[in-house]
């Protein structure tokens, strides 16, 4: 459950099927999506996500949705097969499972893997990449629209993680897919439908 966590936490905001080269990211690429993402307020989305086993022909797909406000509110759940998920607020979370039944909150600072989970997908969401540079070697495969490759500097997630491939929206303001590809050759996609940008979101989603 805990490599779990963290690879959905790593897929939040990443890209489909793209070259697997590219050239270093100046700093003018940074600044521009950043100054973008400057003007997204909140974000939801649907997914789907599609598991690709080495060992399997057949690919494991599920489906769910994210919703993000700033500063520091996230909603991340599965709807199908099942229902799971946890909601971000600040320095406290809640978690729930469909087939344990069970509720939980917890806070942020008393749990390490949930405290990489929130670190990840907020500097994602934000577009932080002064953060994400010190996290990741990135390389750009594209401009128009910003295609990007990231190598994880740290032993911990290059144990494995070989690399993310990471897909913007046309205007910059959001990822519209993403790949992650593991060391053992497995990857998963996920691809962002529905996607709503500054919509006003009700409180009690989070």
């Amino acid at each position: 459950m805990t490599r779990f966590i963290i690879i959905t936490a790593l897929l939040l905001f990443a890209a489909g099927p793209v070259a697997a080269s590219g050239v270093p990211a100046s700093p003018a690429l940074f600044e521009a999506l950043e100054k973008t993402a400057g003007g997204v307020r909140t974000l939801s989305s649907d997914f789907v996500q599609e598991k690709h086993l080495s060992m399997f022909k057949t690919v494991m797909s599920s489906k769910g949705r994210f919703y993000f406000s700033k500063p520091d509110l996230l909603r991340w759940e599965m709807t199908a097969p099942v229902a799971s998920g946890f909601v971000l607020k600040g320095d406290k979370g809640r978690r729930w499972h469909e087939r344990t039944g069970r509720t939980e909150n917890f806070l942020i600072s008393q749990e390490p893997v949930m405290k990489l989970v929130s670190e990840q997908l907020f500097a994602w969401a934000k577009a932080d990449f002064a953060w994400l540079r010190k996290e990741y070697r990135i390389a750009v495969l594209g401009e128009s629209p910003v295609a990007l490759r990231l190598e994880p500097r740290s032993a911990a997630t290059a144990g494995f993680l070989n690399h993310l491939l990471i897909a913007f929206s046309a205007d910059g303001r959001y990822v519209r897919s993403v790949e992650l590809h593991e060391k053992d050759g497995d990857f998963t996609r996920i691809r962002f439908v529905n996607t709503m940008v500054n919509k006003q979101l009700p409180a009690d989603l989070f």
